[in-house]
């Protein structure tokens, strides 16, 4: 493979000598990471993002035509025999559909139309790489997708809305041979199924995925409009409130017995965090946690006293952190202050400052139709609370928001390298402008997946807080190596897992009270190991199932 001439066919040739001089192959190619992209020189966001994508479809169609797993819309569960490695799994099966692409093969030349699919099939694979699905097949002018199998996420549901809304994004990029724009639709479903059992004889022998999840995946594509994603109740409920969703009534469905009720994918969901948009209003009982709310209390007391304070507060998912810091702003809503949340993102971790960005835009109270001179207003408006100096913050605040002030301020005349450490410098003084008016709660959760930007900005928030009236209070998982402990006003919390006795308080909350029998209370104990986000779905889980009743 021509590296320069793959890069030059992206537009990017501008890029060959940073690739030639590490010495990146074809092998090494398909590996490239977006910290490895940082590390090329690759500062802009945009490159970066094409470069990925390009990537992923590398990989995808390296891999994917071969790929032997398999399902058709036919598929149904059946009565043989499952090989020793089939299992049983909740799957998200995704179908992706090429509009018209009947008529479309009629007005091309078959060279023509081959060139289409291929671009088609190119996009489609590289938005399901990107939130790392896996391309089970491709049926002409269809793509079948999962999530879920082979590799495990805790977030499938949601890494499948992503995708097909990215997918059909980038077919609508595209274009046809006569000029003629594309459109791809999406149906997604989740649910139940065996996975690895063995079809076929000889050469056509493979491997399948059964039950009724993708013949449902399929027939919601059949019903969704050019250019939209459709998804089923179960989809729905377990992505909660981090999409806007359109309700599209009961639908009569070829091949099942009872009315279904799918939904259309809007767009991004207006929740504040993922910990909002998951869990809204009916947060989980918080047991066991007197101590670290003490201490968080404690830490607080310093802080407004002009004594700046830092709490690195870890632990594994569905420990609580989240619950933990709900709870304390429930504590301290009677308090003035003022609170700043950052919230990381899985899908953005090769974003500059994407929890600074989001946490400005909300402050700032942007809405989608503002117009450009409005979202300015709205800016300098917020800046004036921490600064006397809005005329100097605000060109580079609104280039880090992507704003044009050209009509107001002049361009910025620096190197990019300068410009990030002012739009740093900048963005601590906000935090410390803040605190000269009353005492700031700063929150930046789930910093495991900061990106390297975002991890420089809390570098420099660490060291210039002492003296100040602030808490920052800093949430992460295992996995991220701890900085700053090297502070004096650094403190490290680990949340550790509920004891038995806290895990049956914890479950008795959740009934209401009621007591559940000795051996459905010891069993989910047992089975979720003192981990509150598995306490709550087995004891719903259990509740729901109505095998229990009042005596």
């Amino acid at each position: 493979m021509d590296i320069a001439a793959w890069l030059r066919g992206l537009g990017l040739g501008q890029y060959e000598e940073a690739f030639r001089a590490n010495d990146v192959d074809a092998e090494v190619l398909a590996d490239l990471t977006a910290e490895d992209l940082i590390g090329l020189g690759i500062v802009s966001i945009g490159h970066r993002r094409k470069l990925l994508a390009a990537i992923a479809a590398l990989r995808a169609g390296s891999m994917s035509v071969t790929t032997p797993v398999t399902a058709v819309p036919t598929v149904t569960s059946g009565s043989a025999a499952l090989a020793p490695e089939a299992e049983r799994r909740q799957l998200t099966v995704m179908f992706v559909d090429l509009v018209d692409s009947t008529a479309l093969a009629a007005r091309l030349d078959p060279e023509e139309m081959a060139q289409v699919l291929r671009s088609y099939q190119s996009a489609v694979a590289g938005a399901i790489a990107r939130f790392e699905g896996h391309v089970a097949k491709y049926m002409g002018d269809g793509v079948l997708a999962y999530f879920g199998y082979p590799r495990a996420h805790e977030d499938e549901a949601e890494r499948a809305v992503r995708a097909g809304l990215a997918a059909v994004a980038a077919v609508h990029s595209l274009a046809s041979a006569d000029g003629d724009t594309l459109a791809a639709r999406v149906g997604i479903a989740t649910g139940p199924v065996v996975v690895g059992e063995l079809i076929g004889e000889g050469a056509a022998r493979e491997e399948t995925v059964v039950g009724d999840t993708p013949n449902l995946a399929a027939r919601l594509q059949t019903m969704a409009a050019p250019g939209t994603v459709v998804i089923s109740a179960r989809t729905r409920e377990l992505i909660g409130g981090l999409f806007v969703l359109t309700e599209l009534g009961m639908q009569i469905l070829k091949g099942f017995p009872v009315p279904v009720r799918p939904w259309r994918v809007v767009g991004e969901g207006a929740a504040e965090s993922r910990f909002e948009a998951l869990h809204g209003a009916g947060l989980t009982p918080l047991v066991g946690r007197d101590h670290e709310i003490g201490l968080l209390l404690e830490h607080w007391e310093r802080a407004k006293e002009g004594d700046g304070q830092v709490v690195l507060l870890g632990g594994e998912p569905g420990i609580g952190k989240s619950r933990l810091l709900r709870a304390l702003r429930g504590r301290l809503e009677n308090e003035p202050h003022t609170a700043l949340s950052h919230y990381c993102s899985p899908h953005h971790q090769t974003s500059p400052l994407y929890p600074v960005i989001g946490h400005l835009e909300r402050a700032a109270g942007f809405a989608a139709d503002d117009p450009a001179a409005t979202r300015l207003d709205k800016l300098e408006a917020l800046l004036a609370l921490s600064t006397e100096h809005v005329a100097g913050v605000a060109p580079l605040l609104a280039a880090l928001l992507s704003l044009e002030t050209d009509a107001r301020y002049p361009p910025l005349d620096m190197s990019p390298h300068r410009q990030k450490e002012r739009t740093l410098e900048a963005l601590v003084d906000q935090v410390l402008g803040l605190a000269t008016r009353r005492p700031v709660l700063a929150l930046y959760e789930d910093v495991h997946w900061a990106d390297p930007t975002s991890l420089e900005l809390l570098d420099l928030l660490v060291d210039r807080v002492q003296g100040a009236p602030v808490l920052v209070l800093i949430t992460f998982r295992p996995e991220f190596v701890r900085r700053w402990t090297r502070y004096a006003h650094v403190t490290p919390l680990t949340l550790s897992r509920l004891s038995r006795r806290q895990g049956a308080a914890m479950v008795a909350r959740l009934s209401g009270g009621k007591a559940l029998p000795p051996a459905v209370l010891d069993q989910i104990v047992a089975k979720t190991d003192g981990v509150p986000l598995f306490v709550e779905e087995l004891t719903r889980t259990v509740l729901e199932t109505n095998l229990l009743r009042d005596e």
